[in-house]
């Protein structure tokens, strides 16, 4: 992919030129009112910028902590009920993609059409991510997600995750993105995607420690992974006799098979015939012998930890006010969650009336992510989305693919990773395409057109049929320029205004200051 010749100047901008606060064009907006849109939501959408000037900062910041009091649109509730594989659990996504009798061999046409489901099942919850964050009110809801997502990653390539991604987001992320940790932690652990995604399900513990000194079958990814990423971080002071104690604890944690019965709607399974009942230490704690509860109670340390408070604040305040946060906001973030039992709302509420989140150098501070940038730039167009492809496609070329990080970690949102001359040209194609009318965001595709491809692969079968195109229409120069609230430097509008109008809205939307937020 080449950029071409007159847009050479504008990737020396952002390859060679940062983004100076004094070089901001003087104007009548509140930078105050751009700050709170660019880190509570994925951008403005045109009316945005103007609506939150006119409610006020706090007002909005209260209505975004509150997503459950904001209705959404009857356009966007009318799409995400057409995604047929949306809400079913995971036994029976699994069960439904299955056309052989149990115990026989699926031939290639059953396979062929359980791929098919899978393709499908993955889709639509790419699909549902894309139309939401694109298009929902609730933007501090989908921005939460997104840190979620990665903060408890699971990867779609592994196995039958491809089936579980999106009902593990539906059901594991989305309820608890705003709530206690602990919730979150819990039905996090509880998921078969997780389970599946970190080998616990071939956790199990089938001697006694006091029997051997080492205990065969015990898997200690997840133990380890609980600890490391999601709960105390690298330096929590554990140790490698608490992983094996939290092994231990866990084992005999799973899924339940599409024959069992289960009360979990999710297909979460305790199976008590893999499950050490012995007494445990952990992290300092006796945790005395029983099943599942013992499960529970780890959780329950790991949640109320001081270290779990400050790794989940740093991580917060990173997300949301600069890669290196300040120690200070980290330390009263720390305080806040534990305070309030680890209170998600809480800490935001905290951190977004804090002194370091309105203090001018971290406005405009934060480098965007391949996801957030091509989120963002579709939110300013203001055009409808109805086909969500060409953004998925996009994500994949700037390396990262929805649901596709394949280690345990997530992707990162810090500049080091995303800031590098292959995806600055990538991304200035995108603005061009974008700009220029040529990004079809608003055609329908039917469902045949909706399957996702692999990588490479334009079309599956003889069914697919091309996307007839709409007719391209540019995105007008001066309205993007009011949505962004006039926001770029003295230096990038002279740049702007002296090149041909035809370039302006691709020059804005591959502008230093348009690549962060």
């Amino acid at each position: 992919m080449s950029v071409k010749p007159k847009y050479w100047v504008l990737l020396l901008l952002i390859l060679l030129g940062g983004i100076d606060p004094s070089n901001a064009a003087s104007t009548p907006l509140d930078p105050k009112v751009l700050h709170i849109i660019n880190r509570l939501s994925f951008g403005p959408r045109p009316g945005d910028v103007q609506r939150v000037e006119s409610m006020g900062v706090e007002r909005y910041i209260q209505e975004q902590l509150s997503p459950e009091s904001i209705p959404e649109s009857q356009g966007l509730t009318s799409q995400l009920q057409q995604l047929d594989t949306l809400h079913l659990n995971p036994v029976e996504l699994l069960e439904y993609g299955k056309t052989n009798l149990p115990g026989q061999k699926p031939t290639q046409s059953e396979r062929k059409a359980a791929n098919k489901w899978a393709e499908q099942v993955l889709d639509e919850a790419v699909q549902a991510r894309l139309l939401q964050a694109t298009s929902s009110k609730r933007q501090l809801q989908e921005v939460m997600v997104d840190f979620w997502y990665n903060h408890f990653n699971v990867d779609a390539a592994k196995g039958r995750d491809r089936l579980w991604v999106g009902a593990y987001e539906q059901q594991a992320i989305r309820p608890y993105a705003l709530g206690r940790f602990r919730d979150l932690l819990g039905a996090t652990a509880h998921h078969p995607a997780m389970q599946f995604y970190l080998d616990n399900f071939q956790n199990r513990a089938d001697s006694r420690p006091d029997a051997q000194v080492n205990v065969r079958g015990l898997n200690e990814n997840y133990a380890r992974e609980l600890m490391e990423l999601h709960t105390l971080g690298v330096d929590g002071g554990y140790t490698q006799q608490d992983v094996i104690a939290l092994a231990r604890i866990l084992s005999g944690w799973g899924f339940s098979r599409p024959s069992q019965q289960t009360d979990n709607n999710f297909g979460f399974d305790f199976n008590p015939k893999r499950h050490d009942f012995s007494e445990k230490v952990f992290l300092g704690h006796t945790i005395k012998g029983g099943g599942e509860a013992q499960g529970e109670e780890a959780l329950d340390i790991l949640a109320r930890s001081p270290a779990t408070a400050r790794h989940i604040s740093y991580q917060i305040a990173q997300y949301f006010v600069s890669d290196r946060p300040p120690t200070t906001l980290v330390n009263n973030l720390t305080q806040r969650y534990l305070a309030t039992d680890g209170n998600i709302r809480e800490v935001l509420n905290t951190l977004l009336h804090s002194r370091e989140f309105w203090d001018a150098k971290n406005f405009n501070a934060k480098f965007k992510t391949p996801y957030q940038y091509a989120i963002s730039a579709v939110r300013a167009t203001g055009m409808e989305v109805n086909n969500t492809r060409p953004i998925s496609n996009l994500l994949q070329q700037l390396a990262m693919p929805l649901y596709r990080c394949q280690t345990p970690d997530g992707y990162k949102n810090t500049a080091d990773v995303w800031l590098n001359s292959d995806a600055m040209n990538r991304r200035l194609s995108f603005a061009a395409a974008l700009a220029n009318g040529n990004f079809p965001l608003s055609t329908i595709p039917t469902k045949i057109e909706q399957r996702q491809r692999t990588p490479g692969q334009e079309a599956i079968g003889t069914e697919q049929r091309p996307l007839q195109k709409s007719p391209s229409i540019p995105v007008d120069a001066g309205q993007l320029t009011n949505t962004l609230g006039n926001s770029l430097s003295m230096k990038t509008q002279k740049a702007i205004a002296s090149s041909d109008s035809q370039i302006r809205s691709a020059l804005i939307l591959g502008s230093p200051e348009f690549m962060r937020r």
